[in-house]
């Protein structure tokens, strides 16, 4: 395998507030990587930084062998990053389809908005389609996004950002809010994702999942990196169990 995704040294202050210190990993090629900590742990800042929302005050990113530490947000998507949130943000006034295709479309048309009307679109629309059965709801494809459940959401976020056709998929929580048959089906569907070859690294909470899902376990703590291998090694260590206070270290390394 090659490494797709090198961060290196990454240190991010707000203030007198340490959110990353020093924090350094890589990501091979069709790796499917968890990146977990506690609240406060500095998870979703390094999303931020990766993306580069946010820029640190010290740091080197390489995406595919190309330095993209000063790159901005739009570049970086075009280079091959792609991100989920985990509040989902689709357009509620169009259908499944139609929110999944304006991604599709996002490379040939600047105006985004014209995806939808030229002459191509229907090719955009056949790749949709395929994304939403992939994420498993290929049924509601030509429904309005305005009253489907959370599940529903969750997974079309997925198929967005699959749409923009990544190198590397950045879930932010993804599970957050199902409940755990939900979480379960959908946990599922991006170990399928990355059995298909889409290299991926998630933040979830739910450890539960990522034990049974995850390959590989970054975990942060206080801003810092204080382990990183095998799943089930590594909740076994005492500073990573200690970082999981109590009866949450407990159940999930039971």
């Amino acid at each position: 395998m090659t490494v797709l995704l090198d961060v290196q040294n990454v240190t991010m202050h707000f203030g007198g507030v340490h959110a990353l210190t020093d924090v350094s990993f890589q990501v091979m090629t069709d790796e499917f990587l968890c990146l977990i900590g506690p609240n406060g742990a500095g998870k979703t800042t390094m999303l931020k930084a990766i993306t580069g929302v946010v820029q640190p005050q010290k740091a080197r990113i390489t995406l595919n062998g190309k330095n993209i530490t000063r790159h901005p947000t739009f570049r970086r998507i075009r280079m091959g990053l792609a991100l989920t949130h985990q509040i989902v943000r689709p357009f509620y006034s169009m259908t499944l389809k139609d929110n999944v295709a304006l991604a599709a479309g996002h490379r040939r048309i600047r105006n985004i908005f014209g995806a939808l009307t030229s002459s191509g679109r229907r090719r955009e629309h056949v790749q949709a389609l395929e994304l939403l059965d992939l994420v498993g709801i290929g049924e509601h494809a030509d429904q309005p996004v305005a009253g489907q459940p959370l599940g529903v959401l969750k997974r079309l976020e997925v198929a967005r950002a699959l749409a923009l056709d990544p190198k590397l998929l950045l879930l932010d929580e993804p599970l957050a809010g199902l409940n755990h048959i939900e979480a379960e089906r959908l946990a599922d569907t991006v170990a399928l994702i990355n059995r298909k070859g889409m290299t991926i690294v998630m933040i979830e909470h739910n450890l539960s999942e990522v034990l049974r899902v995850g390959k590989r376990l970054v975990v942060l703590d206080n801003g810092r990196k204080i382990a990183d291998g095998e799943p089930g090694k590594v909740m076994h260590m005492p500073n990573v169990r200690a970082a999981y206070v109590g009866k949450e270290a407990e159940n999930v390394t039971a």
